[in-house]
């Protein structure tokens, strides 16, 4: 039986690679930190909206654009939200 082809949607396909690029600066912005505690504080605050944009990432790529990754979008840019609000870079 042939695999269905999934739905691509050019959009939620540039938002996730912005999605990415701002993994990575904020990722490398914390390993700029010079205090180890301050450092490890935001590394595990960070980490619930790095493991939502890999979720993310890994479900588009199986599934393509449906309900759970528009889904799935929303709960990362809330998470990054909410570490943006408690957490000054």
């Amino acid at each position: 039986m042939a695999k269905r082809r999934r739905k691509l949607s050019p959009e939620l396909e540039k938002n996730i690679s912005l999605a990415k690029k701002q993994i990575e600066l904020i990722t490398a912005i914390i390993h700029d930190i010079d205090e180890e505690d301050i450092q490890e504080e935001y590394k595990s605050a960070f980490l619930p909206v790095m493991s939502t944009y890999m979720s993310l990432d890994q479900l588009y790529k199986d599934s393509g654009f449906n309900e759970d990754t528009t889904n799935l979008y929303q709960i990362y840019l809330t998470k990054l939200d909410k570490f943006k609000s408690e957490y000054e870079l």
